[in-house]
Protein backbone atom coordinates (compact mmCIF):
# COMPACT_ATOMS: atom_id res chain seq x y z
CA UNK A 1 0.00 0.00 0.00
CA UNK A 2 1.32 3.45 -0.62
CA UNK A 3 0.13 7.02 0.30
CA UNK A 4 0.29 9.97 -2.01
CA UNK A 5 0.45 13.56 -0.38
CA UNK A 6 0.38 16.66 -2.55
CA UNK A 7 2.49 18.76 -1.14
CA UNK A 8 0.87 21.74 -2.47
CA UNK A 9 -1.82 22.03 0.94
CA UNK A 10 -2.50 25.94 0.91
CA UNK A 11 -2.38 28.37 -1.78
CA UNK A 12 1.44 29.46 -2.57
CA UNK A 13 2.02 33.05 -3.43
CA UNK A 14 3.70 33.87 -6.78
CA UNK A 15 7.67 33.89 -6.48
CA UNK A 16 9.07 37.04 -7.46
CA UNK A 17 10.11 36.24 -11.62
CA UNK A 18 13.25 36.66 -13.37
CA UNK A 19 11.61 35.13 -16.03
CA UNK A 20 12.35 37.95 -19.89
CA UNK A 21 12.84 37.93 -23.23
CA UNK A 22 16.92 37.16 -22.02
CA UNK A 23 16.37 35.10 -19.34
CA UNK A 24 13.15 32.62 -19.60
CA UNK A 25 13.67 30.08 -17.12
CA UNK A 26 14.34 26.19 -17.16
CA UNK A 27 12.11 23.96 -16.30
CA UNK A 28 13.03 21.14 -14.60
CA UNK A 29 11.29 17.37 -12.84
CA UNK A 30 12.99 16.47 -9.98
CA UNK A 31 12.36 12.54 -9.00
CA UNK A 32 13.91 11.32 -5.53
CA UNK A 33 13.85 7.99 -3.94
CA UNK A 34 14.22 7.25 -0.36
CA UNK A 35 14.33 3.91 1.20
CA UNK A 36 15.17 2.83 4.59
CA UNK A 37 15.18 -0.29 6.76
CA UNK A 38 13.24 0.37 9.88
CA UNK A 39 13.97 -2.12 13.05
CA UNK A 40 11.47 -0.49 15.72
CA UNK A 41 9.30 2.40 16.11
CA UNK A 42 11.00 6.01 14.63
CA UNK A 43 9.75 9.51 14.07
CA UNK A 44 11.02 10.98 10.28
CA UNK A 45 11.27 14.38 9.46
CA UNK A 46 11.95 15.23 6.05
CA UNK A 47 13.49 18.19 3.96
CA UNK A 48 13.15 17.35 0.24
CA UNK A 49 10.74 19.69 -1.00
CA UNK A 50 11.31 21.97 -3.25
CA UNK A 51 10.87 25.61 -2.42
CA UNK A 52 8.37 27.73 -3.74
CA UNK A 53 9.67 31.24 -3.96
CA UNK A 54 12.63 32.94 -4.70
CA UNK A 55 13.59 32.42 -8.02
CA UNK A 56 11.85 28.96 -8.64
CA UNK A 57 8.17 28.21 -8.76
CA UNK A 58 7.11 24.81 -8.15
CA UNK A 59 4.63 23.79 -10.40
CA UNK A 60 3.62 20.32 -9.71
CA UNK A 61 4.74 17.60 -6.78
CA UNK A 62 3.78 14.46 -5.19
CA UNK A 63 4.74 12.43 -2.46
CA UNK A 64 4.25 8.99 -2.50
CA UNK A 65 5.39 6.39 0.99
CA UNK A 66 4.94 2.99 1.25
CA UNK A 67 4.06 1.48 3.22
CA UNK A 68 0.82 3.42 3.93
CA UNK A 69 1.20 5.70 6.75
CA UNK A 70 0.16 9.44 7.63
CA UNK A 71 2.01 12.35 6.83
CA UNK A 72 1.59 15.77 8.08
CA UNK A 73 3.31 18.85 5.43
CA UNK A 74 4.18 22.00 6.92
CA UNK A 75 6.33 25.09 5.99
CA UNK A 76 8.03 27.49 8.39
CA UNK A 77 6.60 30.63 8.13
CA UNK A 78 10.00 32.74 7.54
CA UNK A 79 11.46 30.88 4.69
CA UNK A 80 8.93 29.10 3.29
CA UNK A 81 11.25 25.67 3.58
CA UNK A 82 8.69 23.10 3.94
CA UNK A 83 8.82 19.71 5.99
CA UNK A 84 7.36 16.11 5.67
CA UNK A 85 7.03 15.06 9.33
CA UNK A 86 5.59 10.85 10.10
CA UNK A 87 5.61 7.57 12.27
CA UNK A 88 7.08 4.54 10.87
CA UNK A 89 7.15 1.06 11.97
CA UNK A 90 9.99 -1.58 12.18
CA UNK A 91 9.69 -2.81 8.52
CA UNK A 92 10.93 -1.12 4.90
CA UNK A 93 10.30 2.53 4.19
CA UNK A 94 10.37 4.52 0.51
CA UNK A 95 9.74 7.96 0.66
CA UNK A 96 9.90 9.18 -3.37
CA UNK A 97 8.89 12.91 -4.05
CA UNK A 98 8.41 14.10 -7.44
CA UNK A 99 8.30 17.50 -8.94
CA UNK A 100 8.06 20.12 -11.86
CA UNK A 101 9.87 23.32 -10.70
CA UNK A 102 10.68 26.18 -13.20
CA UNK A 103 13.71 27.79 -12.37
CA UNK A 104 14.59 31.49 -13.08
CA UNK A 105 17.80 32.47 -11.85
CA UNK A 106 19.36 36.07 -11.78
CA UNK A 107 22.53 36.78 -13.88
CA UNK A 108 25.11 38.03 -11.37
CA UNK A 109 26.46 41.25 -11.23
CA UNK A 110 30.27 41.79 -11.22
CA UNK A 111 29.96 45.11 -9.77
CA UNK A 112 27.50 44.12 -6.69
CA UNK A 113 28.74 45.81 -3.86
CA UNK A 114 29.09 44.23 -0.13
CA UNK A 115 26.74 45.84 2.43
CA UNK A 116 28.39 47.69 5.14
CA UNK A 117 27.19 46.41 8.82
CA UNK A 118 24.89 49.58 9.60
CA UNK A 119 22.81 49.08 6.52
CA UNK A 120 22.41 44.92 6.63
CA UNK A 121 18.45 43.74 8.01
CA UNK A 122 18.01 42.81 11.27
CA UNK A 123 17.30 39.63 10.12
CA UNK A 124 20.71 38.98 8.14
CA UNK A 125 22.73 39.72 11.30
CA UNK A 126 23.38 35.62 12.44
CA UNK A 127 24.62 35.34 9.14
CA UNK A 128 27.15 36.64 10.02
CA UNK A 129 28.32 34.79 13.37
CA UNK A 130 30.04 32.16 13.79
CA UNK A 131 28.46 28.25 13.71
CA UNK A 132 28.97 24.82 15.00
CA UNK A 133 30.58 24.28 11.56
CA UNK A 134 31.52 27.72 10.22
CA UNK A 135 34.19 28.83 12.57
CA UNK A 136 33.96 32.76 11.41
CA UNK A 137 36.19 33.73 14.64
CA UNK A 138 38.60 31.01 14.00
CA UNK A 139 39.21 31.14 10.62
CA UNK A 140 39.44 35.17 11.05
CA UNK A 141 43.01 36.12 10.38
CA UNK A 142 43.65 33.56 7.43
CA UNK A 143 40.72 35.37 6.02
CA UNK A 144 41.80 38.57 6.18
CA UNK A 145 45.75 37.71 5.12
CA UNK A 146 44.46 36.07 1.96
CA UNK A 147 41.30 37.85 1.22
CA UNK A 148 41.31 41.29 3.25
CA UNK A 149 43.17 43.43 0.91
CA UNK A 150 40.99 42.46 -2.25
CA UNK A 151 38.67 45.50 -3.30
CA UNK A 152 35.11 44.35 -1.30
CA UNK A 153 32.50 43.42 -3.42
CA UNK A 154 31.31 40.41 -5.93
CA UNK A 155 34.79 39.85 -7.24
CA UNK A 156 36.39 39.04 -3.66
CA UNK A 157 33.34 36.87 -3.07
CA UNK A 158 34.12 35.31 -6.29
CA UNK A 159 37.89 34.61 -5.11
CA UNK A 160 36.91 32.91 -2.18
CA UNK A 161 35.10 30.35 -3.91
CA UNK A 162 38.01 30.37 -6.95
CA UNK A 163 40.16 29.75 -3.86
CA UNK A 164 38.81 27.09 -2.47
CA UNK A 165 38.29 25.53 -5.67
CA UNK A 166 41.50 25.18 -6.75
CA UNK A 167 43.26 24.49 -3.13
CA UNK A 168 40.94 21.62 -1.66
CA UNK A 169 40.76 18.36 -3.08
CA UNK A 170 36.66 16.87 -4.02
CA UNK A 171 37.48 13.35 -2.40
CA UNK A 172 34.56 11.81 -0.99
CA UNK A 173 34.73 9.87 2.07
CA UNK A 174 37.57 12.44 3.40
CA UNK A 175 34.97 14.13 5.75
CA UNK A 176 32.35 12.86 8.15
CA UNK A 177 29.09 14.43 9.59
CA UNK A 178 31.07 16.21 12.64
CA UNK A 179 33.78 17.85 10.31
CA UNK A 180 33.97 22.03 9.95
CA UNK A 181 35.33 24.74 7.64
CA UNK A 182 38.17 24.25 10.03
CA UNK A 183 39.08 20.98 9.50
CA UNK A 184 38.47 21.12 5.88
CA UNK A 185 41.20 24.27 5.77
CA UNK A 186 43.50 22.33 7.95
CA UNK A 187 43.14 19.16 5.35
CA UNK A 188 42.32 20.61 2.28
CA UNK A 189 40.29 17.83 1.22
CA UNK A 190 36.18 17.35 1.36
CA UNK A 191 33.30 17.54 -0.69
CA UNK A 192 30.32 20.11 -1.34
CA UNK A 193 29.01 20.88 2.06
CA UNK A 194 32.43 21.26 3.22
CA UNK A 195 33.52 23.44 -0.18
CA UNK A 196 30.29 25.40 1.51
CA UNK A 197 31.52 25.42 4.60
CA UNK A 198 34.30 27.19 4.07
CA UNK A 199 33.36 29.80 1.69
CA UNK A 200 30.39 31.16 4.29
CA UNK A 201 33.47 31.04 6.86
CA UNK A 202 35.75 33.13 5.09
CA UNK A 203 32.26 35.19 3.99
CA UNK A 204 31.82 36.26 7.83
CA UNK A 205 35.17 36.63 8.88
CA UNK A 206 35.47 39.36 5.96
CA UNK A 207 31.57 40.75 7.32
CA UNK A 208 29.81 39.41 4.59
CA UNK A 209 26.52 37.61 5.72
CA UNK A 210 26.71 33.97 4.36
CA UNK A 211 24.53 31.05 4.64
CA UNK A 212 24.01 27.52 3.23
CA UNK A 213 22.24 26.44 0.43
CA UNK A 214 20.86 22.83 -0.49
CA UNK A 215 19.03 21.53 -3.62
CA UNK A 216 18.69 18.98 -6.57
CA UNK A 217 21.20 19.32 -9.13
CA UNK A 218 22.98 17.65 -12.38
CA UNK A 219 26.61 15.61 -11.82
CA UNK A 220 28.37 14.37 -14.67
CA UNK A 221 30.11 12.39 -11.64
CA UNK A 222 30.09 11.14 -8.82
CA UNK A 223 26.57 9.11 -8.43
CA UNK A 224 23.82 11.12 -7.94
CA UNK A 225 23.50 13.50 -4.68
CA UNK A 226 22.25 16.32 -3.13
CA UNK A 227 23.92 19.51 -3.74
CA UNK A 228 25.43 22.65 -1.44
CA UNK A 229 26.50 25.65 -2.47
CA UNK A 230 26.28 28.95 -0.74
CA UNK A 231 25.36 32.54 -1.08
CA UNK A 232 26.48 35.87 -0.14
CA UNK A 233 24.58 38.65 0.81
CA UNK A 234 25.65 41.93 -1.95
CA UNK A 235 23.75 44.77 -3.12
CA UNK A 236 20.70 44.07 -0.96
CA UNK A 237 19.86 40.15 -2.60
CA UNK A 238 21.21 37.03 -2.19
CA UNK A 239 23.88 35.24 -5.00
CA UNK A 240 24.78 32.14 -5.13
CA UNK A 241 28.31 30.80 -5.67
CA UNK A 242 29.30 27.02 -6.15
CA UNK A 243 33.02 26.42 -5.33
CA UNK A 244 33.10 22.95 -6.69
CA UNK A 245 31.86 23.98 -10.35
CA UNK A 246 29.99 20.35 -10.45
CA UNK A 247 27.00 21.73 -11.57
CA UNK A 248 24.94 24.87 -13.44
CA UNK A 249 23.87 26.84 -11.08
CA UNK A 250 21.20 27.96 -13.15
CA UNK A 251 19.69 24.87 -12.98
CA UNK A 252 19.85 24.20 -8.74
CA UNK A 253 16.38 23.48 -7.54
CA UNK A 254 16.91 25.04 -4.12
CA UNK A 255 15.46 23.16 -1.28
CA UNK A 256 16.25 25.29 1.66
CA UNK A 257 18.71 27.29 3.21
CA UNK A 258 20.29 27.62 6.68
CA UNK A 259 23.25 28.99 8.56
CA UNK A 260 25.13 25.67 7.89
CA UNK A 261 24.12 21.81 7.31
CA UNK A 262 22.49 21.30 10.67
CA UNK A 263 19.78 23.44 9.40
CA UNK A 264 19.14 21.92 6.76
CA UNK A 265 19.52 18.43 6.84
CA UNK A 266 17.40 15.77 4.18
CA UNK A 267 16.61 13.80 7.12
CA UNK A 268 16.30 13.61 11.01
CA UNK A 269 15.30 10.70 12.48
CA UNK A 270 14.31 9.60 16.16
CA UNK A 271 15.15 5.81 16.42
CA UNK A 272 16.24 2.82 14.80
CA UNK A 273 16.44 3.54 11.32
CA UNK A 274 19.04 2.76 8.45
CA UNK A 275 19.12 4.37 4.87
CA UNK A 276 19.52 2.03 2.59
CA UNK A 277 19.52 3.68 -0.95
CA UNK A 278 19.15 7.43 -1.60
CA UNK A 279 18.78 8.56 -5.33
CA UNK A 280 18.13 12.34 -5.62
CA UNK A 281 18.02 13.08 -9.55
CA UNK A 282 17.24 16.28 -11.64
CA UNK A 283 16.58 16.60 -15.39
CA UNK A 284 15.19 18.83 -17.81
CA UNK A 285 11.58 18.54 -18.28
CA UNK A 286 10.31 17.51 -21.83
Amino acid sequence: MTRSAVLSQRPMPQPTQNNSPTNPGVTLDVDCTLLYEVAGPAEFLFQIHALHGMDQQVLSESLVLSPNVPVRVYADPALGHRYARLHAEAGSLQVRYQARVRRMAAPADPSAREVPIAELPDALLHDLVPTRYCESDLLGGAARRMFGGMAPGHARVQAIADWIHDNIDYRIGSTQATTTARDVFVQRAGVCRDYAHLGITFCRALNIPARLVVGYATFDEPPPDFHAVFEAFLDGRWVVFDATRMSPLDQLVRIGTGRDAKDVAFATIYGPAKMLSMDPTIKPAP
